[in-house]
């Protein structure tokens, strides 16, 4: 048993049943994990909530626009 990337980042995967109870604040339109990112994309709001050790951090000042590839959109 390794301890290797990969295994970190299954541990920090999110739960199925979560994503399905989790919605866009803004929109409450249903959210994509992207694993890759740790990110909770809303299509509909154009805006990635990042997830920072498992928690998913479902603010606007937290998001992230899209279209700007960084940055936060809270505050703009």
């Amino acid at each position: 048993m390794s301890d290797g990337p990969e295994t970190r980042e299954q541990r920090q995967s999110v739960d199925p049943k979560l994503l399905e109870i989790l919605v866009c604040p803004l929109t409450k339109t249903t959210l994509e994990y992207d694993a890759a990112a740790q990110e909770l994309i809303s299509r509909a709001a154009g805006l990635a909530y990042p997830i920072r050790d498992g928690v998913p951090l479902m603010t606007l000042e937290e998001a992230r626009r899209l279209d700007d590839g960084g940055g936060h959109a809270g505050g703009q």
